[in-house]
């Protein structure tokens, strides 16, 4: 997900010293980094096996999709684990003939991997926006980029160039910024054999929760997540055509029957940036 922001080039100069002074080992300043293999690919996407990811997310991810960083931070033996699963990623020739389900698969847990990936370099960190310069630095949904089949596709081409435009707006449900206001990070990997559950299921849990949607029946208002805003022509042509889109996943009937009529003002609901780190959830349940 891209955001907008813009800061006075004597100002960024400072802020990516100051970041290149106390994280060594973060990238440097709009240098690209690169994760994978960079030879030509020859396995189909439909024989990719995902269970090493798999094996990773129920370890390290809860019910609500927050991430144990901390912890998975300090195992090099599943970060190597990490690294692994992406080499595995590279080796596919994105020019089989692969079935639609294994496709989206593959691109929602390399989005996902990927992102991880990028978080755990960084970690310590409160947000991925710490990491996304605009104008000058690193910016991991550019510069951090995976191989695959001898191509380097940064989470930017992957999300906008990849995923969107295989045409279901789900994806916006399973892709996962690393924030507490994006969809939760299912804790298994996506399989071309479930996914099509597993979108439906991920999609029907983000409006389940308030801080994504909420419907006041007596004003007739939807309350939806940015995320709706920011990729509104994915869901349909006009806010009316868009909240029947949605209908099938709210969570209650009031909602579903408003949506589906096409009635009712929109507002959207702030975004929350920070990490979903289990360790500041802990902290803020205290």
């Amino acid at each position: 997900m891209k955001v907008i922001f813009s800061i006075t080039g004597v100002v960024a100069v400072g802020i990516v010293a100051a970041m290149m002074a106390t994280k060594p080992n973060s990238a440097e300043a709009g240098s690209a980094v690169y994760v994978g293999q960079s030879a030509a690919g020859s396995v189909s996407m439909d024989k990719v096996d995902h269970s090493a990811w798999d094996a990773l997310l129920q370890k390290y991810v809860d019910q609500d999709g927050y991430v144990n960083y901390h912890s998975w931070h300090g195992s090099s033996a599943d970060r190597q684990a990490l690294t692994g699963y992406l080499n595995s990623l590279s080796r596919v020739n994105p020019q089989t003939r692969d079935s639609q389900d294994a496709r989206f698969a593959f691109w929602i847990n390399a989005y996902n991997a990927v992102t991880i990936h990028g978080i755990l370099r960084e970690y310590p960190t409160t947000s991925i926006r710490n990491h996304t310069a605009k104008l000058i630095g690193y910016n991991i949904w550019k510069d951090l980029q995976l191989y695959v089949g001898g191509r380097a596709h940064s989470l930017e081409h992957i999300e906008h160039e990849t995923l969107r435009k295989m045409g279901d707006p789900r994806i916006h449900f399973a892709i996962v910024c690393a924030s507490i206001g994006c969809p939760r990070l299912l804790n298994q990997a996506y399989t071309s054999g479930k996914v099509q559950q597993q979108l439906e299921v991920n999609a029907k849990d983000f409006f389940g929760r308030s801080q994504n949607f909420r419907y006041d029946a007596g004003r007739q208002r939807f309350y939806l997540s940015s995320i709706l805003n920011w990729f509104a022509e994915d869901f349909g042509n006009g806010p009316a055509a868009q909240l029947r889109t949605i209908s099938q996943w709210l969570p209650d009937n009031a909602s579903q029957a408003a949506a589906q009529r096409g009635t009712g003002s929109v507002s959207f609901l702030d975004y929350n940036w920070n990490l979903n780190d289990q360790a500041s959830r802990q902290v803020a349940r205290r």
